[in-house]
């Protein structure tokens, strides 16, 4: 397990735990912590297999050993509930946890992401791991950023995604460990408990997000008896990325009305 804490400057603080998606890392979530810590205290964590935590993965990982090691980061910071914001398979480790371990949940935000991945998002894999068997990973780093963000955005922000592009190489994962990775959250169907699901729930989702399409957290929102859903017009799949400040205000507001103290 690789983890930060950053405690918070407020007595008694919620926890909230930030939950990456493929990439698996916490730097992903650098545009949140300011926000956050402000008010909470925050976990980030590189998933097994990436980061700081580059390991073998077996060939059967799955979204369930996912959720079983945040559990483990938890009991290891001694929380004993936290709110999850979990992005894309981030989030699917949410809804895992929120099945079979809710105790630990306080609240889940899920940023484009799903109950059960269809058709289109799985072409969309499929593709990227085509290009990385073929091409080899600095075409699949290269292409990522097409998923991930409008058009627009990128071609305001050229050199950052070239940035992105270095410290992505980089950083790889490596192939194997990136296909068993897809291939765990492409076989994640948390469709059948949804309507079980007892805690506090906030959907947020992009309408020009090009992996996942829109509909899958609209009909995620709406199987989770009481969930929120926020749909924006902009902002692609990476919304906390391209869209911080809206996304910010939107998940504190939300984190606000849950919070213990």
């Amino acid at each position: 397990m690789t983890f930060d804490v950053h405690e918070s400057d407020r007595p008694g603080a919620d926890t909230v735990l930030l939950s990456a998606g493929l990439g698996g890392a916490a730097g992903y979530w650098s545009p949140q912590l300011a926000a956050l810590q402000a008010r909470y205290r925050v976990i980030a964590y590189d998933q097994a297999g990436t980061g700081r935590a580059r390991r073998e993965l077996p060939e059967d990982h799955s979204i369930e050993a996912m959720a079983d090691e945040v559990v483990a980061i938890l009991d290891a910071t001694k929380t004993e509930a936290c709110h999850l914001v979990g992005h894309a398979l981030g989030g699917l480790v949410g809804l895992d946890l929120a099945r079979r371990t809710p105790k630990r949940l306080k609240s889940l935000t899920v940023v484009n992401g799903w109950a059960k991945a269809d058709d289109h998002t799985k072409r969309c894999f499929e593709a990227r791991l085509l290009l990385l068997k073929h091409a080899g990973p600095e075409a699949y780093v290269r292409a990522q950023p097409i998923f991930l963000y409008p058009a627009v955005w990128l071609a305001r922000n050229a050199e950052r995604a070239k940035h992105e592009d270095a410290h992505g190489l980089a950083g790889f994962q490596g192939a194997d460990t990136l296909r068993r990775r897809v291939g765990a959250l492409l076989r994640f169907d948390a469709t059948a408990d949804l309507a079980a699901m007892k805690l506090p729930v906030f959907v947020v989702a992009s309408r020009d997000d090009v992996l996942v399409p829109a509909t899958r957290s609209e009909e995620l929102a709406a199987g989770i008896p009481g969930a929120e859903l926020h749909m924006a017009t902009y902002g692609g799949h990476g919304i906390n990325v391209t869209e911080p400040e809206a996304f910010n205000t939107l998940l504190l507001d939300f984190l606000d009305g849950h919070a213990t103290a």
